[in-house]
Order: C-alpha cells, then structure tokens, then sequence
C-alpha cells in the first residue's frame, strides 16, 4: 500500500459531521455548563476607587482565571487591565493613572505600608487606583523590577491571614491570595464596607465547588505541605525564595 492509500484509508475513517463545539458563554467566554455568570453581583459594584491590573501575558493563558471574574464584578471603568511586562509602553490611559497622586502599588516591599493604614485615613473623593501586578510571584517581581516608573508609586501590602478560597489551585504560601481575592479585599478595605468582599468571590467559591464535584481536589499551599513533610518535590531555589519572603513578612508583622 502507497502512501497515498494510506492517507485515502485516513480520511474515510474522519466523521462526516464536524464535532459538536460546546456553547460558550458571551459576556464570561467560559462553556455554559460552568457559566459563573448568575454569582455575580447584580448590578455590577460600583466603589469609588478602582483596581488596575498589569497582567503578565503568561497569565491570560491559564484556563482558570480568577481577573475576569473581578472585571465582571464591578462597574464599568471600575477594573483595567493592561496586558505586558513593560508599562505604560503604548497604554497612554496608564500613563495618566500613574501620575495620579492618588495611585497605590500593591506590592511587598520593605517602604509598603498596610493598607489599613491606608483605609483609616480619609478617602479622596475620586478613590484610589489599586495597582495590583497580576501573575505568579516571580512574574510580578519582573514587571516591577522592569518598570521604573512603579517604583516612584506609594507602596501598600496587604497583610492577610486568611486561606484562599481559590481551593483547587496549589499557591506557594499560607496567605496567597488569588487576584480577585486581592482585589475584593482591597475595595471592602477601602470602601468600608465588607460587601465587595463577600459578593466579589461568589463566583470563585461557584468554579471551585463546581470543579470539585467533578474530580478536581481539595489543595492545601505548598508551605503547608513542606511544614507537614508531604510536598512531592524537591525545594528548588524559586519556590524557597518564596517561601522565605512570605515567612519575612508574617515576622514583620505578627
């Protein structure tokens, strides 16, 4: 038999019908059967202040992304998100939200202050932009050691002690929190009001029960699989790094 027999066997063997795709949701582009569209606040919150993502390309890729969900969440104009490693670069919208004195870097360093600190001072009328750099650590390290102009920005950390609520996803330290959990917490911080906290993760908390009812797995952080000696791996020296800032900071502020 030639090749071209061959190939001829191949194709008879190819359904005559095209696959059936599955429905796509249109405003949360997820498939219909975990659409998490009905869990969002409705109206949209409107807070006075707005969150602002610079987001790592890499993390656009991943399937279960909880930025979409903080998006939807709010009001028009309320959450931006600027795609790149390099900022403003060709975001002249970003150029402007960085000059504004009122802009706020969510980021770890040692000059950050606690955003509670923040939150006790008196708002400005037009709120806050909340900078917050959407990726793995190690990604939002390189945007912010690859745009000088973050580093002018007043710093804020936010010191949690909660678990994530994002289960079904392994973050490296106790007290990782998933961008949307940022955020909601953030605004109900700033806003005063708890309300942006506990209609913003709706959706989160959907995805997650949804995925576990079908197969996915409960995941505790790998710090706390490290300190009960079950994490599968070796430590490599990312991940230690990690887990040494994190620790750094729970020091710093217990």
């Amino acid at each position: 038999m030639d090749l071209d027999q061959e190939i001829l066997i191949d194709l008879c063997g190819l359904p005559i019908e095209p696959p059936k795709m599955r429905e796509i949701c249109s405003q949360c582009q997820r498939p219909m059967t975990v659409c998490y569209c009905d869990s969002l606040p409705s109206p949209p919150l409107c807070p006075s202040s707005r969150i602002i993502l610079l987001q790592h390309p890499a993390e656009e890729k991943r399937c279960l992304r909880t930025a979409p969900m903080l998006e939807l969440g709010l009001s028009d104009g309320k959450c931006l998100i600027f795609k790149g490693k390099k900022f403003p670069g060709v975001h002249h919208d970003l150029s402007e939200i960085l000059r504004d004195p009122n802009t706020l870097l969510l980021y770890p360093s040692p000059n950050a202050l606690d955003i509670a600190t923040i939150s006790a001072e008196k708002c400005p009328q037009t709120g806050y932009n909340v900078i917050i750099l959407d990726g793995t650590w190690p990604q939002a390290k390189a945007i912010y050691s690859a745009n000088p102009a973050l580093h002018k920005l007043k710093q804020i950390k936010l010191l949690n002690r909660d678990t994530s609520n994002y289960i079904i996803r392994t973050q490296p330290a106790d007290g990782c929190l998933s961008t949307l959990e940022t955020g909601a917490i953030c605004l109900s911080l700033l806003e005063k009001d708890s309300v942006y906290k506990t209609k913003l993760l709706e959706p989160l908390k959907l995805m997650c029960e949804f995925q576990l009812q079908n197969g996915a797995v409960s995941h505790q952080s790998k710090e706390f699989l490290i300190k009960n000696n079950s994490y599968p791996k070796l430590i490599g020296k990312r991940l230690n790094k990690v887990l040494k800032s994190a620790e750094q900071l729970k020091c710093n502020f217990s």
